[in-house]
């Protein structure tokens, strides 16, 4: 099997096409990358820019570059040395404009008699044989339809007719009614859907993939790939939502002859892969969640409690674990009703348990599920668990649950399958989507793979998880960035520095919310930490972050009904920062105050990713300091030709300042260019430990299998550090003569100071001296 040393990711898209990919395969073979990693490239919605909405997987998108923009990545990466790694999507399929989607158009107009009936995970006995789709303003809308050119169409939507029912001059009403599907007020979604969705999006239809001929369907074009030599490995995307992960990853694995697999799955602290998984790991998210914590001062966990009970108005902080089980009920009571209740239709009637407390009880126990979901048996205990979870919290469904759990541990009965496809949605939706926008005390905690209530931790127990990867997963990605982040990793690595300055950030807060009051305690402190990690910042990337923001929190307004008055003040409050200059003032010096111990937490958070174990990614553009929010503002276009010249003067012998941009992309070019030219100083991992006054400031370890590998020194909690008077007599004992591939500068095995070696940048990259 080829694998990456270290990849970098492209998001493809029609303003950045495969044949522009293509032309960055020098930059970035001397960047020091090893493998291309492009985002989904198979045809998708018009105009999508991300292309997790495939409505043709049988071709590479045309406006993505087509099969001869593949062709050319693939013809240039391989000039250069480079693999490819792409990201397809076996869970769903784009379903928003039907004609664009010949599946679905073909079931819409043959309904059950269409070979697609049986590869879209319609419930058609629920519907009437007809399969719901929400796209009405309001039922009332029928009247809107009409007939055109032997299409329904209601506006710009265009319905397939089946044939024989549409003769001139036929009511359009009356042919709908002659459809093999039903075209509903889009309210009626949550509730009344009766298709398998990708979370709460009716525009993208989950797809069968466990079925053989779909699953062969699906992949031709994929298999293609490697057939030809076109692309090297695949990652993944959400395949919790598949009926069975474990199946398809033996499947994929078959039909690529073998290749590299990586799946987009997030891990809970503790939980690891099922080791039936047939791949090489995950996407990084809970690498991304161990980096991070090493960043947070754990001194000042109690004192930004305190200010989030103050801004609830409460006598104690939010309760995270009672926070997200809330959360989750509002998700399954809500916008996926229609799930809970299609299960509640799997559990047998000869069970004769009461109708109405079926669904109520299987919400519960997905309400108390810890992770996303088992894979059966791997994860029963955790369902037991919950089940027991859910009867404590629900007494009077003791009964119900009691009677539900043999159906939901069995593994071939209907519903215990449907039951792990749907815990993670609710997971989703209920954490990332919304627990994570309400639960505010430190940005850096609430990012994808994370548990917030692991506040901060220290050197030793990094390094024991990262011992552990380097057995378990060493071909496993790490990633600090992607295009799903909540905030990138440059604006982490400033909001963390807030734990090393709670008073002057509660200070600040107290200003802005006085001169520009946003009237939600704990989103104003989402709001501005998330302003605090972008700035600078245009005022319409975070216009639309708040307002994102606000909606998915869904305490002061959300999407299906905007409080206007307050989106009003919420909009005012982001304004201020223009316009008030009281509140310009505030923000340009709290963030002058943060910047450049946020800048020495960016880089040695990124010489820790990039030299720890697993397969580093760097996502497009964060070579440079990037700043970006949540999608789509992390997904905004790269100015390459910039880093590119940057490059070019770092290789001419430029030294820039720690705190230049072009530090970080001498940090990522140094390293990855070692990992790609001397991999056999990264064969093992060995904590390595600093003495003195400052060594708690310190992360160090070597990669090499006897300490004489890599060895990568990096600073934590450095405005602590500078206030405690610095490095002082703070040492690490070095074991051979080494050379630090940042400075150029050398050191003689033995006792070095850290205040010397750091002298120029918070972190060094250490090889022994030839």
């Amino acid at each position: 099997m080829k694998t990456p040393i270290s990849t970098y990711r492209l998001q493809i898209r029609p303003g950045f096409t495969l044949q522009d990919a293509a032309g960055l395969t020098g930059y970035l073979r001397s960047l020091g990358v090893d493998w291309v990693y492009v985002s989904p490239i198979l045809t998708a919605e018009q105009g999508s820019d991300h292309g997790y909405d495939v409505t043709d997987p049988s071709t590479v998108d045309p406006s993505r570059g087509g099969p001869e923009g593949l062709e050319a990545l693939a013809r240039s990466a391989r000039e250069q040395g480079l693999g490819i790694l792409a990201d397809i999507v076996p869970n769903h399929m784009g379903v928003a404009s039907p004609k664009q989607n010949s599946w679905w158009w073909q079931l819409l107009k043959d309904g059950r008699g269409s070979k697609y009936a049986e590869a879209f995970d319609v419930d058609w006995d629920f519907g009437g044989g007809k399969i719901r789709v929400p796209v009405l303003g309001s039922d009332d809308d029928l009247n809107e339809l009409k007939v055109v050119d032997g299409e329904l169409r209601y506006y710009d939507h265009a319905f397939p007719l089946a044939e024989g029912t549409y003769a001139d001059g036929d009511n359009p009403k009356d042919v709908h009614a002659r459809q093999h599907y039903e075209l509903v007020g889009w309210r009626r979604a949550d509730a009344e859907l009766n298709y398998r969705r990708f979370f709460a999006v009716n525009t993208l239809a989950g797809v069968r993939v466990e079925i053989p001929w779909v699953f062969d369907e699906a992949h031709e074009e994929v298999v293609r790939w490697f057939r030809e030599g076109l692309v090297d490995g695949l990652r993944i995307d959400h395949p919790d939502g598949l009926a069975d992960p474990e199946g398809y990853l033996a499947r994929l694995r078959e039909a690529t002859g073998g290749a590299y697999l990586l799946v987009e799955k997030i891990l809970e602290p503790g939980e690891q892969l099922p080791e039936t998984f047939d791949c090489e790991g995950t996407t990084g998210y809970d690498a991304l969640a161990d980096v991070d914590r090493l960043f947070v001062d754990p001194s000042a966990e109690e004192y930004l409690n305190s200010l989030d009970a103050r801004l609830r108005g409460t006598d104690a902080p939010a309760d995270y674990h009672a926070m997200i089980r809330g959360t989750k009920r509002r998700i399954a009571d809500g916008i996926l009703r229609s799930e809970i209740l299609r299960l509640a239709r799997l559990v047998p009637e000869s069970l004769e348990l009461p109708h109405g407390k079926v669904a109520d009880a299987l919400a519960e126990v997905i309400c108390c599920f810890p992770i996303y979901r088992t894979y059966l048996p791997y994860g029963a205990k955790t369902l037991s668990e919950a089940v027991e979870e859910a009867a404590r919290h629900r007494p009077d469904l003791d009964t119900v649950l009691r009677r539900l759990e043999p159906l939901l541990l069995d593994e071939s009965n209907p519903l215990a399958r449907r039951f792990q496809q749907t815990s993670g949605m609710v997971m989703a939706k209920g954490v990332e989507d919304t627990a994570f926008f309400r639960y505010t005390r430190l940005g850096t905690l609430t990012e994808v793979g994370a548990d917030p209530t692991e506040f901060s931790i220290p050197a030793g127990v990094f390094h024991e998880r990262m011992a552990r990867r380097q057995q378990l997963l060493p071909l496993s990605m790490t990633t600090l960035s992607t295009h799903d982040t909540k905030r990138s990793e440059d604006a982490r690595a400033r909001i963390s520095v807030i734990s090393e300055a709670v008073p002057e950030w509660e200070l600040f807060l107290g200003t802005v919310q006085q001169l520009a009051p946003i009237p939600d305690g704990p989103l104003a402190a989402l709001i501005w930490q998330s302003v605090i990690g972008a700035w600078p910042a245009d005022r319409g990337r975070l216009q639309s972050y708040a307002l994102k923001a606000a909606r998915e929190a869904g305490n002061s307004t959300n999407w299906t009904d905007p409080n206007a008055e307050f989106e009003r003040h919420l909009a005012t409050a982001v304004d201020a920062a223009f316009d008030v200059p009281e509140v310009a003032a505030a923000l340009n010096n709290f963030v002058a105050e943060l910047e450049p111990f946020g800048t020495s937490n960016s880089l040695s958070a990124k010489l820790i990713q990039l030299t720890m174990p697993g397969v580093p990614d760097v996502y497009q553009g964060t070579e440079f300091r990037d700043g970006s929010l949540t999608d789509p503002d992390n997904r905004r276009p790269v100015d390459f030709q910039a880093r590119i010249a940057a490059l070019a003067e770092l290789d001419g012998g430029a030294k820039p300042e720690f705190t230049d941009e072009s530090a970080k992309l001498l940090v990522l070019s140094r390293a990855l260019r070692l990992r790609r030219d001397r991999p056999e100083l990264f064969a093992g991992y060995l904590p390595v430990a600093a003495r003195g006054s400052a060594a708690g400031h310190v992360v160090a370890f070597d990669r090499g299998a006897e300490k004489r590998g890599a060895l990568t020194v990096a600073t934590r909690l450095p405005r602590r550090l500078e206030r405690d008077g610095g490095w002082r007599d703070t040492v690490i004992d070095l074991t051979v003569d080494s050379t630090d591939q940042l400075t150029g500068a050398s050191y003689s095995a033995g006792a070095v100071p850290v205040a010397r070696l750091l002298e120029r940048y918070p972190v060094a990259l250490l090889v022994p001296a030839t």
